[in-house]
């Protein structure tokens, strides 16, 4: 089986992250999506970009859209644009606490309304998000995001209580015995941040499901 490709941010090797050119450029390289981050402003906007803080110092909770910078796209035009291009993408919920806010159920309204619930999986590092995903939206996926190794019977655990389809585990982190756990509890494995050739040739003979990097080139080495 090849693995689904999808650009890390879109293609941060090439255009500024999280932007519709990088998303858009990775699909002209061949990949087969994307993975982008949400955060919410003070205002409630939803919108795509990875660190809480703007490279000028600014917070994006205490801003309004229209004091964003125009680089920074809308979740709506990022699932526009998924939905117009027939993209899958990985949608990460960014938290700053641990108890989920409004931006879970509005993401999951926005991906319904978009038309691209069966190209999404959201994930998330924090499973209080995942688990406020499955009661507002059973129906899209979820996944649980890992950097560090965890006891297997607390990643049981926590992927039994958010409902999770899929365990995304930091790619040195994944080797056999991770994938064979993996197949008896049903769940696909999606690696993060591949990129170096001689690793997604690794991965692809385990029999990941998705691999996410920055480097277009290097991911389209699995096929």
């Amino acid at each position: 089986m090849t693995p689904l490709l999808l650009g890390h941010r879109g293609t941060p090797a090439l255009h500024r992250e999280n932007t519709l050119m990088g998303f858009q450029a990775a699909l002209d390289a061949g990949l087969d999506g994307v993975e982008l981050d949400v955060r919410r402003l003070g205002d409630g906007t939803l919108v795509v970009h990875h660190d809480v803080q703007l490279e000028d110092g600014r917070t994006l909770p205490t801003l309004r859209a229209a004091e964003l910078p125009a680089f920074i796209p809308t979740l709506d035009a990022a699932l526009a644009w998924a939905a117009d291009t027939g993209a899958f993408v990985n949608v990460e919920l960014k938290h700053e606490a641990a108890r989920p806010d409004d931006r879970v159920g509005r993401t999951l309204d926005a991906i319904r309304a978009h038309g691209v619930s069966r190209r999404v999986i959201v994930s998330s590092f924090m499973p209080t998000l995942l688990h406020a995903a499955r009661d507002a939206a059973p129906d899209i996926e979820r996944g649980l995001l890992t950097h560090k190794p965890y006891p297997p019977l607390l990643v049981r655990a926590v992927m039994a209580w958010t409902g999770s389809a899929a365990l995304h585990p930091h790619h040195a982190l994944i080797d056999g015995a991770l994938m064979g756990g993996a197949r008896r509890h049903g769940w696909q494995v999606n690696a993060w941040t591949v990129n170096d050739p001689a690793e997604v040739t690794r991965l692809s003979a385990l029999g990941v499901h998705a691999l996410i990097g920055d480097h277009p080139a290097a991911l389209l080495t699995a096929r």
